[in-house]
């Protein structure tokens, strides 16, 4: 029986089996899933795969994926957030702790996701709805420039 994920679910697992083994290709990689219940078509594994900045890399042993900086909150997810708020982002307002972002209709959970990836200690968690994000901050006073960083992206 297959577990019904979320995409960001997913790739999340698709991400912690490529870390904490060496997964050689896709088929072992979507072997390796359904050992847990997860079903993925092998053109789903590939998008994941290409999102995720998943790369083959060779090593003594022969080839096996590995994540690139970009899943590690390197430069690269910083170029990917900018990048999605420009395409996503329609307004953000910041009160206290909490920034409201708004986004078109059934972008909200994916532009949470590339908030969460970058990792910022200082971005407590987010909630998202259909076009709606909430973006908590840990400083008591740091909804307004969180909104304000996210706009001049």
């Amino acid at each position: 029986m297959s577990k019904p994920l979320t995409k960001s679910a997913r790739q999340a697992r698709i991400g912690e089996l490529i870390e904490l083994r060496l997964v050689a290709s896709q088929a072992e990689l979507a072997q390796l899933l359904a050992a847990e219940g997860i079903a993925v078509t092998q053109g789903t594994l590939s998008k994941d795969l290409l999102e995720l900045g998943a790369v083959r890399i060779r090593t003594d042993s022969g080839f096996r994926y590995a994540l690139t900086e970009a899943e590690q909150g390197g430069t690269t997810a910083q170029a990917k957030l900018a990048k999605v708020c420009a395409e996503l982002l329609l307004n953000a307002e910041g009160s206290a702790n909490l920034v409201v972002l708004r986004t078109p209709p059934g972008a909200a959970q994916y532009f949470a996701s590339a908030v969460d990836k970058m990792g910022w200690e200082e971005v407590l968690g987010t909630i998202a709805g259909d076009d709606t994000v909430l973006l908590i901050t840990r400083d008591p006073d740091g909804g307004g420039a969180m909104a304000q960083s996210l706009l001049e992206m």
